[in-house]
């Protein structure tokens, strides 16, 4: 995640990431669906106005490092040297994704997200603005060539083999596995 420059900043991080690890531990320790945004505030030791003005839901206390996940595979497209293969990129990227959701103490978040329904209609939802995200990103670099439907398509990929790895009992296989489909795909769609 970026590090915040000035001091308003850093404090404003240093809240958000209170609440949002208030969130989690309450969420974990009682249930997701037992604990409101009061219940959050008050052990977070906010007001309930704060805690909205940093989430714009309680769904998105769980997802906390959205923003940052859409950026990391975003500038994994427009960070890259100008002759640097894409698809490397996004696979380099997503692979350091995957040790984050797969990290030790990440089954329980996992679980109680499948347990829950809000939260996986919340996690597709964001699946797809992520994608769509990276997809403009795929169709805007001038050392790409492809057609809009094969930027959206490689760019849903994309997200799909982070949700799967996720999911996987090989994560790092699974993303291997997918990115071979993604290269082959990719190359298909060259002008």
């Amino acid at each position: 995640m970026t590090e915040p420059s000035g001091r308003r900043e850093r404090k404003k991080a240093a809240t958000r990431q209170k609440i949002a690890d208030t969130a989690l531990r309450l969420f974990l320790e009682r249930g997701y669906d037992t604990v409101g945004i009061r219940d959050v505030a008050a052990e977070a030791d906010v007001a309930v106005t704060t805690v909205f003005a940093h989430f714009a839901s309680k769904e998105a206390l769980v997802f906390e490092r959205d923003q940052d996940f859409e950026r990391r595979l975003t500038r994994a497209v427009t960070d890259r040297p100008p002759h640097e293969p894409v698809v490397p990129a996004l696979h380099r990227e997503v692979h350091a994704l995957v040790r984050h959701c797969t990290a030790e103490g990440s089954a329980p978040v996992r679980r109680m997200i499948e347990e829950s329904p809000a939260l996986r209609e919340y996690e597709e939802s964001m699946s797809l603005r992520h994608a769509q995200v990276l997809a403009a990103a795929l169709a805007t670099d001038p050392y790409l060539s492809r057609s809009t439907t094969a930027c959206q398509a490689t760019a849903r990929f994309t997200i799909d083999a982070y949700a799967l790895a996720c999911r996987a009992d090989d994560p790092g296989a699974t993303v291997d596995e997918v990115f071979r489909m993604i290269q082959a795909a990719w190359e298909a769609t060259a002008p």
